[in-house]
């Protein structure tokens, strides 16, 4: 498998889901700015979104977008899913929250063209996101004792977070220092610490 990965970007939470699952893959650095791979081609000739992250599985397929990048793992290795009958719709909900009403909250921080006002109202919206998931975390992780993919997106946005100076629910600092300890989580941030850095998105 090959990872079309930029440091920093969203695409780290799949590196961590991936690493978690001990699945063996390339990791493959893109410049989201002028949209070629570390070794020079021509990122829009393999992914026409133009953004990451990519997953080519073994067979030559292209899995594009989180939720799905992170729903294969999951089903491709039941420890980072959730058991039972609702299990995999519960996973696929709070993976929906996370990339629909966290993830897309960031977009003013990333963009040059955004006032002030608008990182304002961002910070709002994400102050309450993060308040209702900081009120559903029972145990260590978003499901309690378990770990799972959506921890690993979960992880990346409170990354943002910090980036941006955004405050945190004291359940969500402590949530952080948890998953960031975490021997996958280490060395996924281990790998794209030594690439070079590029725009997040």
């Amino acid at each position: 498998m090959k990872l079309y990965l930029s440091p920093g970007a969203c695409s780290l939470a799949d590196h961590i889901a991936l690493h978690e699952a001990g699945f063996d893959f390339d990791r493959i650095c893109v410049d989201l700015k002028t949209k070629r791979t570390e070794d020079g081609r021509d990122y829009m000739r393999i992914n026409p979104k133009g953004y990451v992250p990519a997953l080519e599985l073994d067979d030559g397929q292209l899995l594009t977008e989180n939720v799905a990048i992170l729903s294969w793992v999951a089903d491709n290795d039941p420890s980072l899913a959730l058991a039972g009958p609702m299990g995999r719709s519960r996973l696929l909900e709070t993976l929906a929250f996370i990339s629909t009403e966290i993830h897309k909250a960031f977009k003013p921080f990333f963009s040059p063209e955004a006032t002030q006002d608008d990182k304002t109202a961002a910070m709002q919206t994400l102050h309450k996101r993060f308040d209702f998931l900081a009120s559903q975390i029972k145990g260590d992780y978003l499901f309690g004792a378990q770990f799972t993919v959506a921890d690993a997106y979960l992880f990346v946005m409170l990354t943002w977070a910090k980036t941006n100076v955004i405050p945190l629910p004291d359940a969500l600092v402590d949530y952080f220092q948890r998953v960031k300890a975490r021997p996958a989580v280490k060395l996924a941030l281990e790998h794209e610490a030594t690439e070079p850095a590029h725009a997040a998105s």
